[in-house]
């Protein structure tokens, strides 16, 4: 007599139970979690059984659903942005998700395009209706004037967007930086020689024409120069090019913790040094280092004898 198999079907997992596994498993795993991942931890469920627990945590507000390279992701949802994004369909989320993956770097639209997998038409008036709903914003990037990058609404931009103080409207603010290492220069000068007038011995003299950093920051912030905040580490960036121009050099020294000006236990010191050879007159000339160099040619609209900068320097 032939022997009957019988399947036995294990019986329906609860799909409160199932829902509250998923979001265990989402804790778990804060950046998201494929479906394989919930396959392997729930193997006795049953495919439509999990199809159905995601569809109910997303349509409530509790899952959110993206896109990687590995395919999609379910992440638990953040309860302020719940409420931002309240009334918002299921690729505005998408979406807005994206650009908060950036951070306050901000994404190119085309990389919205590329994660995202909408058409172009479709992200353009996703991201006008988040702008006019304030959750999102544009910014112009120094790298690319004519191309935007989106943020959230409520972050400042990174310095690698902005250009950080040395940009004012995407253009570099030159004169600006010339006025700060114009003073930082002066202040290190009357440093040294202060040193100088206390007629101590070299080694005291010298030790005394340092100055950290800080105090640099504090005097150019104490004049007042500056329509924006800046920071020491802005400072040291405008001493560094005194550095390359040869008036300025720097030591490390070490410092306790706490002390004012140091980082992770070092300090940076600087002091006007005065060059050991000038630079001869051939390395002086403005021609080394003019952007319209290949269009000068006498008779020209750009040519030597209308040169500003050759006037100046020859009248020097």
């Amino acid at each position: 007599m032939a022997e009957v198999k019988v399947k036995v079907q294990p019986p329906d997992a609860d799909p409160v139970e199932i829902e509250n596994r998923i979001i265990e498993l989402c804790h778990q795993f804060p950046h998201g979690i494929t479906d394989q991942v919930i396959q392997n931890e729930m193997p006795h469920i049953e495919a439509q059984q999990r199809a159905v627990a995601i569809n109910r945590l997303l349509s409530m507000g509790q899952l959110d659903l993206l896109r990687s390279n590995t395919g999609l992701l379910y992440r638990i949802k953040d309860s302020q942005n719940a409420g931002k994004m309240k009334g918002s369909d299921n690729q505005e989320k998408l979406v807005y998700q994206i650009i908060e993956d950036a951070g306050n770097k901000g994404i190119w639209s085309r990389d919205i395009r590329y994660k995202s997998n909408l058409p172009l038409t479709e992200i353009n008036k996703i991201l006008k209706n988040l702008e006019s709903k304030k959750l999102i914003k544009a910014v112009k990037s120094v790298a690319a004037s004519k191309k935007k990058v989106y943020m959230l609404y409520n972050l400042q931009p990174d310095r690698s967007v902005t250009g950080g103080a040395w940009y004012s409207d995407q253009d570099f603010e030159s004169e600006f930086v010339e006025v700060l290492n114009q003073q930082c220069f002066k202040f290190l000068q009357s440093k040294a020689e202060t040193a100088r007038e206390s007629k101590q011995n070299p080694m005291i003299q010298r030790n005394s024409s340092f100055a950290s950093s800080h105090e640099v920051w504090k005097y150019i912030c104490e004049l007042g120069i500056s329509k924006v905040e800046l920071s020491m580490e802005d400072i040291e960036t405008i001493l560094n090019t005194l550095i390359y121009d040869g008036k300025v050099e720097m030591t490390i020294i070490a410092a306790k913790e706490g002390t004012v000006g140091s980082v992770d236990g070092h300090m940076k010191l600087y002091r006007a040094v005065n060059p050991i050879l000038l630079p001869t007159g051939l390395v002086r000339a403005p021609c080394g280092l003019c952007p319209v160099f290949d269009d000068c040619h006498e008779g020209g609209e750009i040519s030597p004898s209308n040169c500003i900068y050759m006037t100046e320097w020859l009248e020097f």
